[in-house]
């Protein structure tokens, strides 16, 4: 009746695994009774879980991305702490069992979990304002992809208290992920969790890129694209292109773990290394998805403020698409040790250290930006001159690591997870934090506190460093990845120098909880002032903060490059006499949850072998796509008073703060 699924599947065994799940049951408890004391269930249900508004989906993907930063950073913590006391001698709290599942989950939820979520949280809120849209393309698959993304949240979280999670690594390698390996559910849950919320991701690939070439103002060429909007339109291309081979991917893993079949194993005429190519052709891609939106926020917040246009736009827009067509060229550099031969190892060197060439571009670009300009050092500014520093030095050690015969050294070493994390930490996390920063003003109508998030960037970044350089001392001394027993005395200073990094970017995690306390609190006090804080060049601005559900009350015409700057030269910013139209805009809908909650259904009965449970899934899906479809009242139109009332409003509000 339930498969595999039994009440030894609670490991009471694992005193920390349950302290944990009680924790986070008292927190849902609190959570859904404090709902439940303010009456807001109704609010809730009809303004966020339903809305189709991209501004909202981009805000639900933020928030979440933000909670499973805390709950990867919790595994990285408990890491260090084993490593550090395992090298003195002593028992370290953690089983090779239990650690080998919180190493693989911290880079799940990190990568797959916390930064894809909050890039294509930006890019949801942003894309639209930039480019003069209403909504995205699909405002329902908006919806439904979000919510194929929580399946995956869910599915996650789930193994910890319900089973197991995998101990294979974050990408699952064969044979450690094939049935014989990891007869458990840990690889399953693994397996249904990415293929579910990468559905979500491609979706929502699919759909920004639409957005992107047939929503934009009337005026903004190509070439008058904002950078944001040209490095995201790439991040999902990128998207569109690499998701399906993880997709076909895993679908070759589950076949050969449910059915018995061969693609990955060593007999059969099945081979491992095709896995390992397979996913490395959508894995190196993948950093890009991740960093070229950075690349873009970095350049909206340098121009905004040094004062300055932004230096080499049509270089920048260049090397994306340099970067774009690269990533595809350089996936065997991640296993140069596999017997690839000598050609083969040179070519995928050369390639890797060539794209070091755009990348160094863009970083010029942003510096001479920075040159002779009336630079702003707020805590935005502050992620931005972080940024160049830690990701040139990433840049440089993956350079390093791009030479086979170095590699061959390095290659299992922590030298390679100090690159790794001075890339993703140093490039995408600063790069969502000062994007959060940068437009949180838009988003929600107000400054986030400065004095708390330069605390916080000082805490992250001296963290930072003493957390991953001396990383790199160790791989030069031959430790290698992946060990929790046993370790060499010799390797315990550093180790122990590493932890207290871990801890100092914990202060950093504990300043922006308290910026974002305190900034509410002072909202709610009327001690900060509403409305935009920035000057910014691009057309988001042009827009009340935060903005209408409908964006534009009147699409604008694009004339130059940086929008809003060109509005405000021209005195077009506000226009108090505007002949407005109706407008058009989809209602909220409930079918991207109740499909969603299928697929949760699925893909928990899937991992747990209950076959009519995942039948009743499938069936559910179908026919809630089919009602979807045949549904033809999925729109409304917005009268031309009630935006004119909404216009007078933020009319008023410009002219309360100008008196201030």
């Amino acid at each position: 009746m339930l498969g595999k699924l039994t009440f030894n599947a609670i490991p009471y065994h694992e005193p920390i695994i349950m302290i944990a799940i009680f924790f986070i049951i008292i927190s849902g408890l609190s959570l859904l009774s404090l709902i439940t004391y303010l009456r807001k269930w109704k609010w809730l249900w009809k303004e966020w879980l339903t809305s189709v508004d991209h501004k909202k989906i981009g805000i639900m993907y933020v928030i979440v991305s933000i909670v499973m930063l805390f709950r990867g950073f919790s595994d990285a913590i408990m890491m260090r702490a084993q490593q550090a006391l395992t090298s003195s001698g002593k028992l370290g709290f953690l089983t090779p069992h239990h650690y080998d599942q919180i190493f693989t989950a911290h880079g799940v939820i990190m990568i797959f979990f916390m930064a894809m979520p909050f890039i294509v949280g930006l890019m949801n809120i942003i894309i639209p304002l930039q480019i003069g849209a209403r909504d995205v393309a699909f405002p329902f698959l908006n919806s439904l992809s979000f919510w194929l993304f929580i399946v995956g949240v869910i599915l996650i979280n789930l193994s910890l208290g319900i089973g197991e999670f995998a101990q294979t690594g974050w990408l699952a390698y064969p044979p450690l992920s094939e049935k014989n390996y990891s007869p458990g559910v840990g690889v399953d849950y693994w397996i249904w969790s990415l293929q579910i919320s990468g559905l979500g991701t491609l979706l929502t690939g699919i759909n920004l890129f639409s957005t992107i070439i047939k929503m934009r103002a009337p005026g903004m060429l190509l070439m008058k694209m904002p950078v944001f909007t040209w490095t995201a339109l790439c991040a999902n291309i990128l998207i569109i292109v690499s998701f399906p081979i993880l997709t076909v991917t895993i679908a070759f893993l589950t076949l050969d773990r449910y059915f018995s079949t061969h693609f990955f194993t060593n007999d059969m005429g099945g081979n491992m290394m095709m896995y390992i190519n397979l996913i490395w052709a959508w894995g190196h891609p993948e950093v890009y998805i991740l960093a070229l939106p950075v690349f873009g926020i970095f350049s909206e917040v340098t121009a905004t403020f040094c004062r300055k246009r932004l230096f080499g736009y049509t270089s920048l827009v260049w090397a994306t698409i340099a970067i774009t067509v690269l990533s595809f060229i350089v996936w065997l550099h991640h296993f140069f040790t596999m017997g690839s031969g000598a050609d083969v190892n040179a070519f995928f060197g050369i390639a890797t250290m060539i794209i070091a060439v755009p990348t160094g571009v863009k970083i010029f670009n942003w510096l001479f930006t920075m040159y002779q300009g009336r630079i702003q050092l707020n805590s935005i500014m502050l992620w931005t001159i972080g940024f160049i520093v830690t990701f040139s030095l990433g840049g440089m050690s993956g350079v390093l690591l791009a030479v086979p015969g170095a590699n061959f050294v390095l290659h299992n070493s922590l030298f390679l997870i100090a690159h790794f994390h001075n890339v993703i930490i140093g490039g995408v996390v600063f790069g969502c934090f000062a994007g959060f920063t940068y437009w949180f003003p838009k988003i929600f109508g107000f400054r986030l506190n400065e004095q708390w998030g330069i605390r916080a960037f000082w805490f992250w970044i001296i963290g930072f460093f003493i957390s991953f350089m001396p990383l790199y001392v160790l791989g030069l001394m031959g430790m290698t990845r992946r060990l929790s027993q046993n370790i060499n005395p010799e390797f315990h200073s550093l180790l122990v120098i590493a932890a207290c990094g871990v801890g100092l970017i914990s202060f950093g995690l504990l300043c922006q909880i308290i910026q974002i306390i305190v900034s509410i609190r002072d909202r709610m006090n009327n001690l900060d002032l509403t409305g935009d804080p920035w000057e910014g060049r691009t057309l988001e601005w042009s827009i009340s903060s935060p903005p209408p559900f409908y964006n534009f009350s009147v699409i604008p015409e694009i004339h130059n490059r940086d929008a809003f700057w060109d509005m405000k030269i021209k005195n077009k910013t506000h226009q108090k006499f505007i002949k407005y139209d109706s407008i058009h805009m989809p209602k909220n809908t409930s079918s991207g949850i109740i499909i969603s909650f299928f697929a949760l259904m699925f893909g928990f009965s899937m991992v747990w072998n209950i076959w009519w449970i995942a039948i009743i899934s499938i069936i559910g899906i179908i026919i809630t796509w089919i009602i979807r479809i045949f549904n033809e009242d999925i729109s409304h139109y917005i009268k031309n008073n009630e935006i004119k009332y909404i216009e007078n409003q933020y009319y008023n509000k410009i002219n309360q703060e100008k008196k201030l």
